[in-house]
Protein backbone atom coordinates (compact mmCIF):
# COMPACT_ATOMS: atom_id res chain seq x y z
CA UNK A 1 0.00 0.00 0.00
CA UNK A 2 0.93 3.41 -1.13
CA UNK A 3 0.79 6.23 1.58
CA UNK A 4 -0.53 8.77 -0.67
CA UNK A 5 -1.18 12.77 1.24
CA UNK A 6 1.65 14.71 2.06
CA UNK A 7 1.03 15.02 5.66
CA UNK A 8 0.69 11.14 6.08
CA UNK A 9 4.17 10.88 3.97
CA UNK A 10 5.96 13.35 5.99
CA UNK A 11 4.85 11.36 9.30
CA UNK A 12 5.97 8.13 7.87
CA UNK A 13 9.55 9.71 6.88
CA UNK A 14 9.99 11.43 10.59
CA UNK A 15 8.97 8.04 12.33
CA UNK A 16 11.71 6.13 9.58
CA UNK A 17 14.66 8.90 10.59
CA UNK A 18 14.21 8.52 14.05
CA UNK A 19 13.08 3.66 14.15
CA UNK A 20 14.53 2.56 10.86
CA UNK A 21 17.93 0.08 11.37
CA UNK A 22 18.47 0.63 7.33
CA UNK A 23 18.88 4.29 6.08
CA UNK A 24 17.76 2.29 2.72
CA UNK A 25 13.93 2.44 4.64
CA UNK A 26 14.23 6.05 4.80
CA UNK A 27 15.11 6.48 1.25
CA UNK A 28 12.29 4.37 0.18
CA UNK A 29 10.10 7.53 0.88
CA UNK A 30 11.99 9.56 -1.93
CA UNK A 31 11.41 9.47 -5.39
CA UNK A 32 14.58 8.15 -7.29
CA UNK A 33 15.32 11.43 -8.77
CA UNK A 34 14.48 13.77 -5.95
CA UNK A 35 16.06 17.22 -5.61
CA UNK A 36 17.36 16.77 -2.35
CA UNK A 37 19.51 19.99 -0.78
CA UNK A 38 20.76 20.73 2.98
CA UNK A 39 22.87 23.65 2.52
CA UNK A 40 25.62 24.20 4.15
CA UNK A 41 29.84 23.99 4.05
CA UNK A 42 30.92 20.70 2.25
CA UNK A 43 34.45 20.97 3.11
CA UNK A 44 33.40 20.84 6.92
CA UNK A 45 30.12 18.96 7.23
CA UNK A 46 29.89 15.78 4.96
CA UNK A 47 27.06 15.14 4.80
CA UNK A 48 25.66 18.80 3.60
CA UNK A 49 25.23 19.55 0.46
CA UNK A 50 23.25 18.64 -2.78
CA UNK A 51 22.51 14.50 -3.06
CA UNK A 52 20.72 12.37 -5.78
CA UNK A 53 18.16 9.67 -5.75
CA UNK A 54 17.57 7.30 -3.41
CA UNK A 55 21.11 6.35 -2.88
CA UNK A 56 22.13 10.14 -2.43
CA UNK A 57 19.32 10.30 0.45
CA UNK A 58 20.80 7.56 2.04
CA UNK A 59 24.13 8.03 2.40
CA UNK A 60 22.88 11.51 4.31
CA UNK A 61 21.58 9.14 6.81
CA UNK A 62 24.22 6.31 6.66
CA UNK A 63 26.57 10.01 7.44
CA UNK A 64 24.20 11.78 10.13
CA UNK A 65 24.43 8.10 12.23
CA UNK A 66 28.64 7.93 11.78
CA UNK A 67 29.16 11.74 12.55
CA UNK A 68 26.40 12.61 15.03
CA UNK A 69 24.58 11.02 18.24
CA UNK A 70 20.71 12.46 18.22
CA UNK A 71 19.91 14.22 21.74
CA UNK A 72 16.66 15.75 20.10
CA UNK A 73 15.04 16.04 17.63
CA UNK A 74 11.12 17.44 17.58
CA UNK A 75 8.46 18.48 15.03
CA UNK A 76 6.69 21.58 16.55
CA UNK A 77 4.20 22.28 13.17
CA UNK A 78 3.18 21.03 9.71
CA UNK A 79 1.69 23.06 7.20
CA UNK A 80 0.41 21.63 3.90
CA UNK A 81 -0.79 23.27 0.66
CA UNK A 82 -1.19 20.69 -1.98
CA UNK A 83 1.79 18.97 -2.42
CA UNK A 84 3.50 20.78 -0.49
CA UNK A 85 4.29 20.24 3.22
CA UNK A 86 6.90 22.63 5.46
CA UNK A 87 7.76 21.40 8.93
CA UNK A 88 8.80 23.92 11.64
CA UNK A 89 11.04 21.64 14.72
CA UNK A 90 14.40 21.85 16.86
CA UNK A 91 17.45 19.73 16.94
CA UNK A 92 20.31 18.97 19.11
CA UNK A 93 22.80 16.46 17.79
CA UNK A 94 26.46 15.62 19.28
CA UNK A 95 29.20 15.40 16.61
CA UNK A 96 30.69 12.23 17.54
CA UNK A 97 34.44 13.94 16.24
CA UNK A 98 34.62 17.03 18.58
CA UNK A 99 31.82 16.15 21.16
CA UNK A 100 30.59 19.60 20.97
CA UNK A 101 26.80 20.04 20.38
CA UNK A 102 24.95 21.49 17.74
CA UNK A 103 21.56 23.28 18.84
CA UNK A 104 19.43 24.52 16.00
CA UNK A 105 15.66 25.23 14.72
CA UNK A 106 15.18 24.32 11.54
CA UNK A 107 12.54 24.32 8.53
CA UNK A 108 11.65 21.73 6.02
CA UNK A 109 10.38 22.40 2.74
CA UNK A 110 9.02 19.05 0.76
CA UNK A 111 6.93 18.52 -2.53
CA UNK A 112 5.29 15.47 -1.76
CA UNK A 113 3.76 14.02 -5.20
CA UNK A 114 2.11 10.23 -5.40
CA UNK A 115 3.08 8.95 -2.21
CA UNK A 116 7.16 10.62 -2.34
CA UNK A 117 9.37 13.05 -1.63
CA UNK A 118 10.48 14.73 -5.09
CA UNK A 119 11.78 17.86 -3.52
CA UNK A 120 13.75 18.15 0.03
CA UNK A 121 15.07 21.64 1.28
CA UNK A 122 16.80 21.83 4.99
CA UNK A 123 16.96 25.53 6.55
CA UNK A 124 18.98 25.26 9.86
CA UNK A 125 21.55 27.17 11.28
CA UNK A 126 24.10 26.22 9.27
CA UNK A 127 27.46 27.98 10.71
CA UNK A 128 26.31 26.66 14.53
CA UNK A 129 26.71 23.25 12.30
CA UNK A 130 29.49 24.05 11.10
CA UNK A 131 31.55 25.36 13.54
CA UNK A 132 30.70 22.25 16.01
CA UNK A 133 32.56 20.07 13.45
CA UNK A 134 35.45 21.90 14.10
Amino acid sequence: MTIQTPQAVAEAFFHRIATAKEVSAIAELVSDDVDWLVPGNTQRVPWVGRKHGRAGVAEFYAQIRAELVPEHFEIKEILVKATRLVAIGSLASRVKKTQKLIETEFVLDMLIEEGLITRFRMFEDSYAVSEACL
